[in-house]
């Protein structure tokens, strides 16, 4: 489903001070608001995601259940559809668009939530990789309102290896002369956007993902095959480059610990989480490994882990593998059936 809401922000002033004026959020809904409105389910998009990407974890029968639960899916500012730089008039435009951090987002999704809504408390906040990061920034910006969180494949904290992850897409994209600065025009840097592909290629599955040729299991007939068709294509797809930037920025500063009144301190920040906690990272993951999940569990009280089992990698948590969507939305089905943490406390 293409077709989305928008909320209107209005001058929108972010952490960092900029204001940006008219801007706007991009949202769907799926199911409907009950009377008590105690029903409410946030499941925000990920790095370059769009609603629809997410529907893989929405059905009947599934956790996410539109009979049983509202489910409102924000895009991200800067995903292309909310707020973002290929859609702001100047002079915050392409590369003057300000940086926005996961603090940000969730200004702009509370909003959301309480004013178009009017929704006190949420029964589940979930979401993938960028998605489990403003899962988290929810449950420390709103304890009060968060009744459960269930981020999987991502992290409170972007860590220090995830960032030269990131410095390498970034290098791959921005080195295309026709990048300019982040001021092309009309013709975009597909050299830079093909790059960029090949070096998300090594980090998005694991090494033994490659090893077992799993991606011959998405139809794919070869390596070079799957690297064309599977990952330049993904980045092909109507992803603006000043978009993809603006995103990238966002992750690689994510930290719990920048919300105001922690001034840095994470372990802080997490320690104020009341809501009650199933975090999933995937096993092989390269982007958000487990024994870092394991660390961030270890200062939410009451948090449970639980790895997701396999090879798929970061990609666990992408929708492509059905064992792995299995493992996730019996998670989601488990967490939703106990108290929420605001109920128990």
């Amino acid at each position: 489903m293409t077709d989305h809401l928008t909320f209107r922000l209005g001058d929108f002033t972010t952490q960092h001070g900029a204001t940006l004026r008219g801007a706007h959020l991009a949202y769907t809904t799926y199911g409907e608001l009950n009377a008590d409105k105690s029903n409410a389910i946030v499941y925000p998009t990920w790095y370059s995601g769009r609603h629809w990407d997410n529907e893989w974890l929405i059905g009947s029968g599934m956790a996410l259940d539109p009979e049983r639960y509202f489910i409102i899916v924000p895009n991200m500012l800067g995903n292309g559809l909310s707020t973002s730089p290929s859609n702001t008039p100047p002079p915050y435009d392409r590369a003057r668009f300000p940086h926005i951090t996961v603090y940000d987002q969730i200004v702009a999704q509370h909003r959301l939530v309480t004013e178009e809504f009017g929704i006190e408390r949420i029964a589940l906040v979930t979401g993938w990789s960028m998605g489990a990061g403003q899962t988290y920034q929810w449950a420390v910006s709103h304890p009060e309102m968060v009744e459960r969180i269930a981020p999987f494949c991502g992290s409170p904290r972007t860590s220090i290896h995830n960032k030269v992850f990131l410095e390498g897409v970034k290098a791959a994209l921005t080195a295309d002369a026709v990048y300019n600065g982040g001021w092309y025009g009309e013709k975009w840097p597909t050299t830079g956007l093909r790059a960029l592909a090949r070096v998300y290629a090594g980090w998005g599955f694991s090494q033994a993902f490659y090893w077992e040729k799993e991606y011959e299991k998405l139809g794919y007939t070869s390596l070079e095959d799957f690297l064309v068709g599977f990952w330049e294509g993904f980045f092909l797809d109507g992803r603006d480059p000043n978009n993809l930037l603006s995103m990238l920025w966002t992750w690689q500063n994510g930290d719990v610990g920048r919300t105001p009144g922690f001034n840095g301190d994470t372990e802080a920040a997490l320690g104020s989480i009341r809501a009650t906690t199933l975090d999933m990272p995937a096993e092989k993951d390269l982007y958000f490994p487990p024994e870092d999940e394991a660390w961030a569990v270890s200062h939410i009280p009451g948090a449970e882990l639980r790895v997701i089992p396999g090879i798929w990698g970061h990609f666990a948590g992408h929708g492509s593998n059905p064992a792995d969507t299995e493992f996730i939305d019996t998670g989601l089905k488990e967490l939703l059936a106990k108290p929420g943490g605001l109920a128990s406390s």
